[in-house]
């Protein structure tokens, strides 16, 4: 039997899943909890867009800004996190919204416990996608493990590497691997809905969401960011507008520039979350603002 107090809310940026979740929240007294990587870091209110100090005191929001960009959170600590609150809401509704879509997997599906990769396997992987192309990598993938070659899209080198530097380094699929998790949610005890705008009309929201990034200070929060000379591969620093922004600050592309470097970033974005919430989530239900 679904239980209707958990509900999962995902989408790409800009979708609109946020007002959606505010909404249902004031209505039926729920708390909403942050599914979105870059909406834990306290230093990036407007570039990603985490509700604002308003809309927060309109419903209960968790796990909203409670990181500092120094800080890496894994999937696996959001989870803990996220599985802690949920034990101490006493049954209270809960809307988990977000656009993390691995976030969604453990919640639903869990998460494998895969032994660390060298980087020299994963280099070597890399080097070998590159050598033979696509389709010979492929191939080779499917003798190693079938379920991956026939589940990866085409083009997607990253999980394509992926799975082969699993299978050559443990000596076991990376699908045998997945097979081996236990969802966080119990099925049955959630109802999932996908906020999936029609593309042209999600590819303008994003376009107008970056415009009010600027007009909210994104400049400023990008120079607080840029000052702490954070390294680079932090998660917090690799946020959809920190690069574009930090080379017009240093000089090295006009405001305009770097506005539309940030446009069309936020656009692959949201073409990428729409494509792997299709692909993973076919049986939520989908909402289109």
């Amino acid at each position: 039997m679904t239980d209707p107090r958990i509900t999962l809310i995902a989408g790409p940026t800009a979708s609109g899943k946020s007002a959606l979740a505010l909404e249902l929240a004031e209505r039926t007294g729920a708390v909403i909890v942050n599914a979105d990587s870059q909406q834990l870091y306290a230093d990036l209110r407007v570039l990603s867009a985490r509700p604002s100090a308003e809309e927060e005191a309109r419903a209960e929001h968790r796990l909203y800004g409670v990181a500092d960009a120094a800080e890496a959170w894994s999937v696996g600590r959001w989870s803990r996190a996220a599985m802690e609150l949920l034990a101490g809401l006493d049954g209270r509704p809960v809307l988990f919204v977000g656009g993390t879509g691995l976030y969604f997997t453990v919640l639903t599906k869990g998460l494998a416990t895969i032994p660390d990769i060298p980087v020299e396997v994963r280099d070597a992987a890399s080097a070998a996608f590159d050598a033979e192309g696509e389709a010979a990598f492929r191939r080779r993938l499917a003798e190693r493990d079938p379920a991956a070659a026939a589940r990866i899209e085409a083009g997607d080198r990253q999980r394509l590497t992926r799975a082969m530097a699993v299978a050559e380094h443990t000596g076991r699929a990376l699908s045998d691997w997945t097979a081996e998790t236990t969802p966080l949610l119990a099925p049955g005890s959630w109802t999932g809905l996908v906020v999936e705008p029609d593309r042209a009309a999600l590819y303008a929201r994003c376009d107008a969401r970056v415009a009010r990034m600027v007009e909210a200070g994104a400049l400023d929060e990008v120079r607080a960011l840029v000052a702490r000379d954070l390294d680079p591969a932090l998660p917090a620093m690799k946020a959809v507008g920190v690069r574009e922004f930090a080379a017009h600050l240093a000089g090295e592309m006009t405001l305009a520039a770097a506005v539309e470097a940030t446009r069309q970033a936020t656009r692959n974005y949201a073409k990428r979350q729409l494509t792997w919430f299709r692909n993973q989530t076919p049986e939520w239900t989908r909402a289109r603002p």
